[in-house]
C-alpha cells in the first residue's frame, strides 16, 4: 500500500478543513514569495491542568530548547498518538496537546539531513548557505573530491583567492545569538563541531566563530574498526582457572563451570595519539587481544549459560569500579542489551560494544556481534566539552548500523534475519538514549543557557532500513518475484512494529530532554525531513552513458535521490579539462538526459507523470560572467552540481546491490547499461520538499508558545527568526519569517 497522506491519518488535517484561513502579512527575507501559511483558531483543550506562564524568567527571556528528531514523520506522529503508539504522557503527545503543530512544514531542498539541519540552523535556503546535499563537489575542487554537508562551510567561501569568506551569505542562530550577548549549547547538532574546515586543504571556515558555542559536542566518528558477526560453538571454548578467579575478585560467580575461548576472537590496535584512532591490524602501539568467557548466573542446578564476558587479555578481568570512559569488561546477558567496551589507552578515546544475539544453555549455538567502533572528534577548541561528554556520559555509542542487516559488515552471513533485526533495534534504544543524556547534560550543567540544540539520530535510521510499506518494494531483495501479492506479510508486519519502535525510542529521548528543561522552558520539535518508501534504484551513470554522454568528463554526486552533476570545466575545478564550449554542450545534453529519463516498467511507474523519474531538474545559470562556471541563482547555490535533479517517490540513487538484481518485468541486470534495479532496503528522503510526505516536523509548546494552535503550512526557515524572536533577538540574513501566530 501507498503511504498514507496526513489528511487521512489524523483528525487534526480534517478539523483544519473546517477552519478558516487566516491571511498573514508578509515580512521580510531575502526571498519575496514565501507561500500561502494559515493558522487554526484553536484545536480545543484536552482539559490538561497546565500552568500558564508569564513569558518572563528570573528578569529574562525562558530559553528555548530546540529538538531535532531526524527523519520524524508529522503524520506518523500525529497517527501513533491517536493508536496509543505514543502514550499520552509521553514527550511529543504532551508538547502537541499543550502548544503549537504544523500540520505542513516544507523543508529544505533537498530534503536531506545535512542540508535540512543547516536551513534550520540559519534561517536560509540551501542556495544560501550552501549546503546543498550530503555529499557534494566543492566546485574549486578538483573533478574526483567530495565535500560532507556535514563538514562544509557554512555561508560559503572564498573562491579566488580561496580562503574563508568576509561576507557569509548565512550565519548560524548561535552566531548571530552570541553576537548579541545569548549563550547557547549544541549537543550533536549539524555544524556545531568545533572543526576547521577546509579545501584544497585550504582552511575555508575556521571554527571560530562559526562553528563553536558555549557548550560544543560535535557528532561522533568512525574508529577504524567496522562491525563483526562471531559465530562460535562449544569446540571453541575451554578451561582458564585464572580467568576464573579474576571473575571471582572482580565480584562474577558462575552456577556452571567457566569456560573461555582458547584463542582470541580478534585482535586490533589502536594509536596512544588523540588525532589517531584504530586498525583491524597490528600496526598501532597499543594492542588488544579480544577472549570471550562464559557464564551461568541461574541457580537452577542445571548447565544454563547466560552471560559472556568480552575482556582485553592483554589487561585481564579488572574488578573496577570503572570511571567513564573506562568500562572494564563487557557482560552482556543474552536477551539483555549490548555493553559497551572502552578500548583502554586509545587516545582518541575510542570503544565499541558486544551483543549476544544467540546462546545455547550448553554453548552449542553462540552468535554475537562486536558493534563498530566510535569516538567523539577530538576538535581542538571544543575539548573540554568533549572530555566532558567521555568521563560523565561515556564515550560516543554505536549508532545504528545499516551495514549489518544489510549484510555488507563480515561474519553475519549466517545469522538469521530477525538476530540482524534485533541488533539494529538494541542500536537503536542505547544509542538515542545516549544522545538523550548528552542533551540532558548539557542542560542540567548550562542552566544559564539561552538556546540548547538537540539533535537525535531516529527515527531516520529505522526509516530507511523498514520503511516497507508500497506493494512495489520486494521483501526479498534478491528475489524480483517478492512484490504485490506475493510480498512477505510477516515481514511487512514486523518491519512495521520497529518503525513504531524508532518513534518510541524518539519519544522518550524528547521526554527526557523536556522534563530536564522543565515547563518555564519553550520546547520546539523539529525534524529535517519526511520520508518514503522506494521500490527502485537507479544508476545515474548509466542513465547518461545510455543518453550518449562521456561521463569521464563529469563528476556526479547523489545523495538519496538528489544528485548533482559537475562538468570538469576548465579554470573552475583544479586540473579541469573541458573548454567553454563543450561545457555549454554537455550541460544541455545532461540536463536534456535527466528530464528526459523515464520508467517504461508500468508495475512500477503508475505514480510517475508520463513515466518520468525526475520531478526537479535545475541547470547552473551561465549569463552572469564569462564562462566561469560560477553562477548563482535563487536555487543554484556556489557548490550546487551545473545541473541538480530530484526524483520522484519512490526511486533512490542508493540500494543498489552487488551483483546487481534486475526488477520483475526489466530485461536481465547488466552493469553497463541498467539504470533501475532492485534494492536492498526501503526508506528514502531528499525528494522534493514541497511533497506532503517529504513534509517535517514542528512542535511547540513553553510559556511564549500559545496553546491549541494548528499551522498549516510553514517552512523549515521559519524556525530560526521565530526562535530569535522568543529569545528577544534580531536575525540578520535570513529567508525565513517569524512565526508570529504561534507566539504569545
Amino acid at each position: 500500500m501507498k503511504l498514507k497522506t496526513f489528511a487521512s491519518v489524523t483528525s487534526v488535517m480534517s478539523l483544519v478543513a473546517s477552519l478558516a484561513c487566516v491571511a498573514t502579512p508578509a515580512r521580510a527575507g531575502q526571498d519575496g514569495d514565501n507561500g500561502d501559511r494559515g493558522v487554526g483558531e484553536s484545536r480545543g483543550h484536552d482539559q490538561d491542568q497546565d500552568q500558564d506562564h508569564d513569558g518572563e524568567h528570573h528578569g529574562r527571556k525562558p530559553r528555548v530548547v530546540m529538538i531535532s528528531l531526524d527523519g520524524a514523520k508529522p503524520d506518523f506522529i500525529q497517527k501513533f498518538i491517536e493508536e496509543g503508539v505514543l502514550p499520552r504522557d509521553g514527550g511529543l503527545a504532551r508538547l502537541s496537546r499543550r502548544g503549537a503543530v504544523a500540520l505542513q512544514n516544507v523543508t529544505a531542498s533537498p530534503s536531506l539531513t545535512a542540508v535540512s539541519h543547516i536551513a534550520i540552523a540559519t534561517g536560509s535556503t540551501a542556495a544560501h548557505n550552501d549546503i546543498p546535499s550530503n555529499t557534494f563537489e566543492p566546485i574549486v575542487g578538483p573533478i574526483s573530491s567530495s565535500i560532507s554537508g556535514f563538514a562544509a562551510p557554512i555561508g560559503g567561501y572564498n573562491e579566488s583567492p580561496l580562503g574563508p569568506s568576509a561576507h557569509p551569505t548565512a550565519r548560524p542562530l548561535w552566531v548571530q545569538l552570541r553576537q548579541q550577548g545569548k549563550k547557547v549549547i549544541t549537543a550533536t547538532w549539524p555544524g556545531g563541531d568545533g572543526a576547521d574546515i577546509s579545501i584544497n586543504k585550504i582552511v575555508v571556515q575556521p571554527a571560530q566563530p562559526t562553528r563553536v558555542t558555549d557548550f560544543t559536542v560535535p557528532f561522533g566518528a568512525f574508529g577504524g574498526i567496522g562491525a563483526q558477526g562471531f559465530s562460535l560453538s562449544r569446540s571453541d571454548f575451554t578451561t582458564d582457572p585464572g580467568i576464573v578467579a579474576a571473575l571471582q575478585a572482580a565480584g562474577r560467580f558462575s552456577f556452571s563451570p567457566v569456560l573461555v575461548t582458547s584463542a582470541p576472537i580478534e585482535t586490533f590496535s589502536c594509536s596512544a595519539a588523540a588525532t589517531a584512532t584504530c586498525t583491524s591490524a597490528s600496526t598501532l602501539d597499543v594492542k588488544y587481544s579480544i577472549r570471550v568467557a562464559a557464564i551461568d548466573t541461574t541457580n537452577d542446578r542445571k548447565v544454563n549459560y547466560d552471560t559472556l564476558v568480552f575482556f582485553d587479555a592483554n589487561r585481564g578481568i579488572t574488578a573496577g569500579p570503572f570511571h567513564a570512559p573506562s568500562t572494564g569488561p563487557a557482560y552482556v546477558k543474552f536477551g539483555g542489551e549490548n555493553a559497551p567496551f572502552f578500548f583502554e589507552g586509545s587516545g582518541a578515546k575510542v570503544g565499541a560494544a558486544y551483543f549476544v544475539s544467540a546462546l545455547s544453555p550448553d554453548l552449542s549455538v553462540v552468535r554475537f556481534a562486536r558493534y563498530s567502533a566510535n569516538f567523539i572528534p577530538r576538535n581542538t577548541p571544543v575539548l573540554a566539552d568533549i572530555d566532558d561528554i567521555n568521563n560523565n556520559i561515556g564515550f560516543w555509542r554505536p549508532q545504528a548500523d545499516f551495514r549489518i542487516p544489510e549484510r555488507l559488515s563480515p561474519g553475519f552471513t549466517n545469522f538469521p534475519d530477525v538476530e540482524i533485526e534485533t541488533m539494529f533495534e538494541d542500536m537503536v534504544k542505547t544509542f538515542v538514549r545516549y544522545q538523550a543524556n548528552i542533551g540532558e547534560r548539557a542542560i542540567k550543567t548550562h542552566p544559564d543557557a539561552d538556546l540548547v540544540m538537540v539533535y537525535i539520530e531516529q527515527p531516520d535510521g529505522s526509516e530507511h532500513q523498514f520503511l516497507l510499506t508500497d506493494p512495489r518494494q520486494g521483501t526479498s531483495p534478491t528475489d524480483p518475484n517478492s512484490i504485490g501479492a506475493s510480498q512477505d506479510p510477516a515481514k511487512v508486519k514486523r518491519y512495521a512494529s520497529y518503525i513504531r519502535f524508532a518513534y518510541q525510542t524518539a519519544d522518550k529521548a524528547v521526554k527526557q530532554i523536556a522534563d530536564a528543561a522543565g515547563r518555564d522552558s519553550n520546547v520546539v520539535v523539529v525534524s529535517d525531513h519526511g520520508f518514503a518508501p522506494f521500490h527502485t534504484s537507479v544508476n545515474l551513470t548509466n542513465i547518461l552513458r545510455n543518453a550518449g554522454i562521456d561521463t569521464s568528463k563529469v563528476g556526479i554526486r547523489t545523495s538519496g535521490p538528489a544528485a548533482d552533476i559537475y562538468v570538469n570545466l576548465q579554470n573552475r575545478e583544479l586540473g579541469g579539462t573541458v573548454d567553454l564550449a563543450t561545457y555549454r554542450t554537455l550541460v544541455a545534453q545532461i540536463t536534456d538526459a535527466v528530464k528526459n529519463a523515464v520508467d517504461p516498467n508500468a508495475r512500477f511507474n503508475y505514480s510517475l507523470k508520463e513515466q518520468r523519474i525526475f520531478t526537479v531538474v535545475e541547470t547552473r545559470p551561465l549569463q552572469c560572467d564569462a564562462g566561469t562556471g560560477q553562477c548563482t541563482s535563487k536555487t543554484v547555490g556556489q557548490d550546487y552540481g551545473d545541473v541538480f535533479a530530484l526524483m520522484a517517490p519512490g526511486y533512490n540513487f542508493d540500494g543498489i546491490q552487488n551483483p546487481g538484481v534486475a526488477r520483475q518485468g526489466d530485461a536481465p541486470f547488466n552493469s553497463a547499461t541498467t539504470a533501475l534495479s532492485m534494492p536492498n532496503f526501503y526508506g528514502a528522503h531528499g525528494h522534493d520538499p514541497e511533497l506532503p510526505v517529504m513534509s517535517a516536523t514542528f512542535i511547540a509548546a513553553g510559556p511564549q508558545i500559545r496553546k491549541d494552535t494548528v499551522v498549516r503550512h510553514m517552512r523549515n526557515i521559519d524556525v530560526a527568526p521565530t526562535i530569535m524572536r522568543l529569545l528577544g533577538a534580531t536575525p540578520h540574513r535570513v529567508d525565513g519569517e517569524v512565526l508570529s501566530e504561534v507566539l504569545r
